[in-house]
C-alpha cells in the first residue's frame, strides 16, 4: 500500500515538472514574410494597414506575431533573392505586396509555405499561380484585381467630372502584363465615352521627363495612369506634372489624390488589408491555402481632391462628388 502511494506521489511530482517545463518553454510565434516590390517609404500606408487589420485580429507585431520585411526597391533582379531569403528564414506564410512577377518569383521559390497575395494579380488563374478562384489547388491563395472592370470604370468617371474631356494620356509600364491588359481595356471603353487614348510608355524612370515634354507638345485634356511599381515611386513626379500642365487626373490608389492628384477609383483599401489579415489568421489556424477560394473587391472607393479641382479651375459635378467616398478640401 505505501508502495503504491509512493509511486503515486511520484507520478504526480513529475506530471507537474512535465507542466511546468512545457509552461516555462516559450510559445513558437509564427513568422510573416513582407515581400514587396517597392521600398519601405512608399509601401508603408499599405504594411501598416495590413498591421493593423492582423491587431483588430488579436496579433500583434512582436509579442504573438513577426514580420520578415524584404523590399525590391523596383529592382525586378531581386525578385528571386529576396524570396529565397524568405524561405531560407523558415517564415510561415509570405504576403506579396506586388503583381504577377513578384508572386511568381515568391511561387519559384517554395511549393509548401503558404502565399497570400495583397490585390495585384489581376488573373491568378490565368497567370497559373491557382487552378481556380474557387479551389486554388496549391500554396497561392489571396485576392486578385478586377482590371478591365476598374479600367471602364475609372475613364468613365473621369468624362463625367471633365464633361470636355476629348484626348486622354495613359501612363503604363508595357513589362508589366497587368498594365497591357488595362490598356486593352481603356482602349476599349474610350469609343463609347467620346475619347480619344494617346498611351504613353515608361519603361524606367529615366523615362518621365521624356514622356512629358512630349505630352507638353500633344497637349491631352487628361491623364489617366495606371497601377505598378515605377509609377508609385515616382507618384510626387507625376501629379505635380500634371498639377504643373493643368492637366485633370485619374489614378488607381487614394495615396495619389492625398499627393495631390485630382481623382481615384480603386478597391477600398482598407477592406482589401482586412482581407489580406483574415488570409493569414485562417492559414495560422491550420487552414491549407488549397482550400481558401481567392476574392476580388466588392468595395471600391471614389476619392476626389477638391484643392486640385480648384487649381485646375475645374468644377466637380454635383453628381460625381455625391459619389464620392472621400472629398479632400
Amino acid at each position: 500500500m505505501n508502495k503504491r502511494i509512493l509511486v503515486s506521489i511520484l507520478a504526480v511530482v513529475i506530471l507537474a515538472f512535465v507542466h511546468l517545463a512545457e509552461a516555462q518553454q516559450p510559445k513558437k510565434v509564427p513568422r510573416i514574410g513582407y515581400l514587396t516590390s517597392s521600398d519601405p517609404a512608399t509601401e508603408s500606408t499599405r504594411s501598416e494597414g495590413i498591421r493593423q487589420a492582423l491587431r483588430d485580429l488579436g496579433y500583434v507585431e512582436g509579442q504573438n506575431i513577426a514580420f520578415e520585411y524584404r523590399y525590391a526597391e523596383g529592382k525586378l533582379d531581386r525578385f528571386p533573392e529576396l524570396a529565397a531569403e524568405l524561405v531560407r528564414l523558415k517564415v510561415d506564410i509570405i504576403v506579396v505586396a506586388g503583381g504577377n512577377t513578384l508572386i511568381q518569383s515568391a511561387k519559384n521559390a517554395t511549393k509548401t509555405i503558404s502565399i497570400v497575395m495583397s490585390g495585384s494579380a489581376p488573373d491568378p488563374v490565368e497567370a497559373g499561380f491557382v487552378d481556380s478562384l474557387a479551389r486554388p489547388g496549391g500554396n497561392v491563395t489571396g485576392l486578385a484585381l478586377l482590371v478591365n472592370e476598374l479600367a471602364g470604370k475609372r475613364l468613365e468617371l473621369l468624362k463625367e467630372a471633365v464633361p470636355k474631356l476629348a484626348r486622354v494620356a495613359v501612363l503604363h509600364d508595357p513589362a508589366l502584363p497587368p498594365n497591357v491588359l488595362e490598356l486593352k481595356a481603356v482602349q476599349t471603353a474610350a469609343p463609347a465615352l467620346g475619347l480619344t487614348i494617346q498611351p504613353w510608355e515608361v519603361r524606367g524612370t529615366n523615362d518621365f521627363d521624356r514622356v512629358f515634354a512630349a505630352q507638353n507638345k500633344q497637349r491631352p485634356d487628361g491623364l489617366y495612369v495606371l497601377a505598378g511599381r515605377l509609377v508609385t515611386s515616382n507618384r510626387k513626379q507625376i501629379v505635380g506634372f500634371a498639377l504643373k500642365s493643368r492637366l485633370p487626373s485619374v489614378y488607381p490608389q487614394r495615396e495619389y489624390v492625398d499627393a495631390g492628384g485630382l481623382m481615384s477609383y480603386g478597391a477600398d483599401q482598407a477592406e482589401s488589408y482586412r482581407r489580406v489579415a483574415y488570409y493569414v489568421d485562417r492559414i495560422l489556424k491550420g487552414a491549407k491555402p488549397a482550400d481558401l477560394p481567392v476574392e476580388q473587391p466588392t468595395k471600391f472607393e471614389l476619392v476626389i481632391n477638391l484643392k486640385t479641382a480648384k487649381a485646375l479651375n475645374l468644377t466637380i459635378p454635383q453628381s460625381v462628388l455625391f459619389r464620392a467616398d472621400k472629398v479632400i478640401k
